[in-house]
């Protein structure tokens, strides 16, 4: 799917704007006519209107599917409603989301379907398919009200705001059409039905409304169009405002709080409230009121803006917020958008002044040329001196640009300001506006004679120094942002803002003037950009406007600001006519004895024409019929030749024919003696290739023989070296084995004694209460656990290296199949091997299982003793605590009375005490020796094990080479 751009005056196609995959149903224009909003059922796209390319685009889940997406009045937010009744609004700008409206409640909920907003972007009408009718309130984000249309009503199909010229933008009168084809006029205030169009015989399909709000144009069911009158329907709508003072009365008793949400539509005829006293003291005081505000009147701009608070706001900030500038500039110019009396003027087509505009003024953007070329157009319309004005292109040209999407803002920006700030131009038409570069040049004077000395020294005039700037209205000398900011400030001010501003510009760049002394760098200087700070020149306008002379000052000598009337648009006439009618009368003249001319400059043309044609025809006829005697007689000679040459061409078919046979004799017998030579050669060459055949697989074969030999002698090298590598690493690892078997005995016997030695030292530790020795046994104990972690930490070293003794049996006998299938010669031997390692392996798996079983069995043995070791010290601390109430745990008979020591066996208490300790002390240094040779036997045997495995693996390699 795309979408079709055509030019509405020319009939031209100007882009085509591809990006959606469904039907487009809706559009929405901004009010700068720059984006457009495009809505389909998937997606939604943002589109730059000044290159038709796609800016955005809003995806969504195939779940939700969009209701409509368009701008909202007067302002930069986007408003996108789903099906799912969720309505987001977004920031034109950076399309960010700015706030999301709340569900419905739950009670009333309606599947929305169609929208519609007021001017002032202010509330939003939402409806579907059900007889509610939601009204929204955008700035507090929240439903404040819900209407219930009649109970004819069942869906609503359109919904349209009527338009009116009193409240402001504000819309208080919705147009509701239902499924019955009736268009029903609700007040949105009072839930009164003013009016409805339409009938269940005629229904309406489709309506809308013009945007001043007095017609309504329908397309009925039947197919006609009806055109309705909006005040000859209802005297409701065009009413006068309501007084700004009124009178509260006293509610009736009987009278019910109403307050709530919901309210319901009541039909029936208006009326008209009865005049009373009361009414005629509100009007009485609203006159007064309307006189006290007299003063303010001039300040009040449209929309409620104040020009005032505008003027302070722009001298606090320099200018105005960018996306608000447009908006501001039209309530400050207060543009009426007459769009019937513009439209009068663009239907009389581009002005006979500009038609070979594109000549004299080439642009690039041919969307630009028409612009400037149809707003000209639509002011030489307007008024007969502009047709004439050689600047006019170059003073509309910046509105055109920054206007180009909206033709009628633009035309009403350059008309306002011809008629405020080009006061008093055209008086010296066709020559620049003397009196007013007098003015510029007094006021020169006044602030800088030095400067305007200068130029007079140089012979430099105001039509150089000033008018280029008024002409192009600083756009040949300022960037865009330099000049939208100085235009703030123009079209906030009085019209002699920008004579000023002409004088300050001077003023502001009076040291670059000063040393300028040809009169080409004065042109080329009010001509080009310059390095100049608008700001300052802004601030130093505004110092000119206050500190000039009265009797100096432009601003006694120009007109206030004077909006341009609303309906048609003013008429243009401060200028001499008379020249501009004389030069209109001489250029028709000219025009018309140009045409005369070249009228009777075509017919000679067309007459000589003819006698040339005839002339030219004539000769041609004679010359073809010489030319056709002259190829007669010529066709005859040839005719005469060709039979002479056709006899003499036989003769020699003849001679040729005969040769042929000749030569065709000749070559069958040498072809037949050729093809016998050629057998015969044939036959020795196959004899030759079968001779050589034999002798090259001869001598492969011996190269074969030679070669097979060889890889057997290395062979058999390469299983003795093998062999002699197994059976050293099979020593190696038996005198490891063996190693290790005699270190674990010793270790075993050391452990043995320690213990002995800690069982005799407890047992003396108990009798002589020593807390020193107490604390010596708690660490020997320690250590022995610390011993026994060791020993598992062996015992899990010990299984690692039986796991690795599996994998490398599995991988010998991998290696071993795979040469019984390569080698047949080897295969006793390595079946040999094979055997070997299996029976090998065998009894290192009983080994293995018996030393589990023995380590499991030391092990308990260690847990045994351990217990009984710390029951017996237990017995000596509470012995210690109470020497005279201990009860022996052990009685006679009992296995355990073997340990207790004989009391002749104590010697003296002192002595005990000095030997135990010293004997304690050297058993802990031989206890700590003892655990660091484990720990170094512990980790050579992880070296070991670490190097057997990788030989291991490397061994299946070398087995498979």
């Amino acid at each position: 799917m795309f979408l079709t751009c055509m030019e509405t005056v020319t009939k031209e196609l100007v882009s085509w704007m591809r990006g959606h995959e469904s039907s487009v149903f809706s559009i929405s224009v901004h009010a700068s006519g720059r984006y457009a909003i495009t809505t389909s059922s998937d997606t939604a796209q943002l589109w730059d209107l000044d290159t038709f390319q796609r800016k955005r685009k809003l995806n969504i889940l195939q779940s939700v599917g969009i209701q409509k997406v368009f701008f909202l009045p007067l302002s930069n937010t986007i408003l996108s409603c789903f099906k799912d009744n969720s309505i987001f609004a977004w920031e034109c700008d950076t399309l960010s989301c700015k706030y999301q409206l709340p569900a419905p409640p739950e009670s009333s909920s309606v599947l929305y379907k169609v929208f519609a907003v007021t001017r002032d972007g202010r509330i939003l009408a939402a409806g579907g398919k059900s007889h509610h009718l939601h009204l929204w309130c955008l700035e507090a984000k929240q439903l404040f009200r819900i209407i219930q249309m009649p109970t004819k009503v069942r869906a609503i199909r359109h919904l349209e705001f009527l338009p009116d010229s009193f409240d402001a933008g504000s819309n208080q009168v919705l147009g509701v059409l239902s499924q019955d084809g009736i268009m029903r006029f609700v007040n949105i205030q009072t839930c009164k039905l003013l009016f409805e169009i339409g009938s269940l015989d005629e229904g309406i399909s489709s309506s809308v409304i013009s945007p001043h709000g007095r017609y309504i144009a329908s397309i009925m069911e039947n197919g006609s169009l009806n055109i309705y009158s909006v005040q000859a329907l209802t005297q409701e709508i065009n009413k006068p405002p309501p007084p700004l003072v009124k009178v509260i009365e006293d509610l009736p008793k009987n009278k019910l709080n109403s307050g709530g949400l919901k309210t319901k539509v009541t039909s029936g005829r208006v009326q008209r409230p009865a005049k009373s006293r009361e009414n005629k003291i509100q009007a009485r005081i609203l006159r007064q009121d309307l006189t006290g505000n007299f003063e303010n009147k001039e300040n009040e701009v449209s929309d409620g803006l104040n020009k005032k608070r505008l003027q302070i706001l722009l001298k606090g900030y320099g200018e105005y917020p960018t996306k608000y500038r447009m908006f501001i500039w039209r309530c400050l110019l207060q543009l009426p958008e007459n769009h019937t009396a513009f439209s009068s003027l663009v239907d009389k087509g581009v002005h006979v002044a500009f038609l070979n505009l594109q000549k004299k003024y080439p642009i690039k953007s041919r969307k630009l040329l028409r612009v400037l070329q149809r707003t000209l157009s639509a002011l030489a319309h307007w008024s007969a001196i502009f047709s004439d004005t050689p600047y006019l292109p170059l003073l509309a040209f910046p509105f055109v640009k920054l206007f180009q999407n909206n033709q009628l803002i633009c035309f009403e920006v350059v008309a306002t300001l011809i008629i405020n700030w080009c006061q008093h131009w055209f008086e010296y038409f066709p020559n620049p506006p003397i009196n007013i570069l007098s003015m510029i040049e007094n006021v020169l004077a006044f602030h800088d004679k030095e400067l305007l000395q200068h130029f007079i020294d140089h012979d430099i005039t105001s039509q150089l120094y000033a008018w280029p700037l008024l002409e192009t209205v600083f756009s040949e000398v300022l960037t865009r942002e330099e000049w939208l900011k100085l235009f703030d400030n123009v079209f906030s001010n009085h019209p002699s803002f920008l004579l000023m501003t002409v004088v300050a510009y001077n003023t502001c760049s009076r040291a670059p003037l000063l040393n300028c002394s040809l009169r080409d760098d004065f042109e080329y200087f009010f001509h080009h950009r310059n390095n100049l700070d608008i700001s300052v020149v802004i601030r130093e306008v505004y110092h000119l406007m206050d500190t000039t002379p009265t009797d100096i000052h432009p601003n006694g000598k120009l007109d206030a600001f004077v909006a341009l009337t609303k309906g048609q648009y003013p008429v243009f006439n401060q200028y001499p006519k008379f020249i501009v009618d004389y030069q209109t009368q001489e250029r028709e003249r000219i025009r018309n004895d140009e045409l005369d001319f070249l009228r009777e400059r075509q017919m000679v043309e067309d007459m000589q024409a003819e006698v040339d044609q005839q002339r030219v025809e004539d000769e041609a006829w004679y010359q073809k019929q010489e030319l056709l005697r002259k190829a007669e007689e010529t066709r005859r000679e040839m005719l005469l030749q060709e039979e002479e040459k056709m006899v003499q061409q036989r003769q020699r078919l003849a001679s040729v024919k005969r040769e042929l046979r000749a030569k065709e004799m000749h070559l069958q017998d040498a072809t037949r003696r050729r093809f016998l030579k050629l057998q015969q050669d044939q036959r020795e060459m196959e004899l030759r290739r079968l001779n050589d055949e034999i002798e090259r697989k001869v001598h492969m074969r011996d190269q074969e023989i030679a070669t097979t030999a060889k890889d057997l002698e290395m062979r058999h090298l390469e299983l003795e070296s093998q062999k002699r590598l197994y059976e050293k690493n099979l020593i190696r690892n038996q005198e490891a084995v063996a190693k290790e078997m005699r270190e674990d005995a010793d270790t075993y016997r050391r452990k043995v004694d320690l213990e002995e030695h800690m069982f005799h030292k407890l047992i003396e530790a108990g009798q002589t209460q020593n807390q020193k020795t107490q604390k010596l046994i708690e660490e020997n104990l320690a250590e022995a656990e610390q011993a026994c972690l060791n020993a598992d930490w062996r015992i899990q070293a010990l299984h690692k290296q039986r796991c690795d003794d599996l994998q490398r049996n599995a991988c010998y006998q991998e290696v071993a199949k795979l040469l019984l299938e390569n080698r047949r010669k080897e295969t006793e031997v390595l079946n040999a091997m094979v055997g070997e390692g299996a029976k090998k392996w065998e009894e290192a798996k009983e080994k293995d299982f018996h030393l589990k079983s023995e380590k499991k069995a030391s092990a308990l043995s260690d847990a045994s003793r351990k217990w009984f070791l710390e029951k017996e010290l237990d017995d000596a601390l509470e012995h210690a605590e109470h020497p005279y109430n201990t009860v022996p745990r052990c009685q006679s008979g009992q296995a355990a009375s073997s340990y207790v020591p004989r009391t002749s066996q104590l010697k003296d208490s002192s002595e005990v005490d000095s030997s135990t300790h010293i004997s304690l002390n050297q058993r802990r240094v031989q206890w700590d020796t003892t655990e660091q040779d484990l720990m170094e036997r512990v980790r050579n045997l992880r070296q070991r094990l670490t190097a057997q495995a990788r030989n291991r693996c490397r061994t299946p390699h070398l087995l498979a080479t």
